[in-house]
């Protein structure tokens, strides 16, 4: 390199935009400011250089809050991506690029999160005890840039060219009831049956509808409207609980009713019309650079749950 060559970032603007991220992360300058030791008039003084440097304005700054501007939240977007990049770098060259470390924020929806992925979160950590793992429980989708998640977990694959989709696997459905609830009710033995039972109702927490069960009927699925007077919203396993009590028929994943099958609690019914499936996908942004622990989460989640 030339002697004398200007340099287009010293230390001092280096370190004014991890402040900026920091405060964007955060919504915070106070926050940021606990974060890195410093004080808040000196993440306020390093942003105020960034602003002066770009010519833009990277925050809407109130008494009680501050927001990104549309041109902070993209510079934030490529400040993150880079630092991220850098961070790898050094563990790459370092050494220390297979033991990840940090922060892993996943959003789980309620049956896969209780089901599937909460009970072998302990073995995870116990392979990489420098991650810490904060986890959002939900049925609702999340928005990445927006909630700052690094990887959720989906009945589908949203239409969103930024994400990457994978395949977890095809959970089985069952409709269920009691022992309890039969012996009132009768059992029924075809789909036209449907109608004179008690069937527990979920609500899609994407539009609100109520969901349809689906059967397979002559080898094709066929959505089965039902009708009753229990209605659970947002947490489907609700639904297995009232009819656990004995309020009624309900569908939902095998996996979810397994030891309920097994202990007779609960008593499969019309498996004549069974082997539907749905699909969970796990989801995570697209980057050149994914973080090492990123990486380590989703190598874990397909061996353990890909079979």
């Amino acid at each position: 390199m030339k002697t004398g060559t200007r340099r287009p970032f010293d230390d001092l603007q280096v370190g004014s935009i991890e402040l900026f991220c920091l405060a964007a992360e955060l919504s915070s300058f106070s926050a940021a400011a606990v974060a890195a030791s410093v004080t808040p008039a000196a993440v306020s003084r390093s942003v105020s250089r960034l602003e002066e440097r770009l010519g833009v304005r990277l925050f809407v700054r109130t008494t009680r809050q501050i927001r990104l501007t549309e041109e902070g939240q993209l510079y934030f977007e490529q400040c993150r991506d880079a630092l991220s990049t850098l961070i790898d770098a050094e563990r790459r060259v370092s050494g220390l690029h297979g033991k990840p470390a940090g922060t892993l924020r996943i959003s789980l929806p309620t049956p896969y999160a209780h089901y599937r992925v909460l009970p072998i979160l302990p073995e995870f950590r116990t392979r990489y005890p420098d991650v810490a793992v904060e986890t959002h429980i939900s049925n609702r989708n999340v928005d990445f840039a927006d909630d700052a998640y690094d990887l959720s977990v989906r009945g589908k694959a949203p239409d969103d060219s930024n994400l990457i989709a994978r395949t977890l696997e095809d959970a089985e459905l069952v409709i269920v009831a009691s022992p309890d609830y039969l012996h009132r009710a009768g059992t029924p033995r075809t789909i036209d049956e449907l109608h004179a039972h008690e069937c527990i109702q979920f609500d899609l927490p994407s539009n609100g509808r109520r969901l349809p069960w689906t059967l397979r009927q002559d080898g094709a699925d066929i959505d089965v409207p039902t009708s009753g007077n229990y209605g659970c919203a947002e947490d489907v396993l609700g639904g297995v609980t009232l009819a656990r009590a004995g309020a009624g028929l309900f569908q939902t994943y095998r996996f979810v009713v397994a030891e309920d099958l097994r202990s007779g609690a609960l008593v499969e019914v019309l498996t004549g019309y069974g082997g539907v499936t749905r699909p969970f996908v796990m989801l995570y942004p697209h980057a050149r650079h994914m973080s090492s622990r990123v990486r380590a989460f989703v190598d874990f989640l397909m061996e353990k749950l890909q079979r």
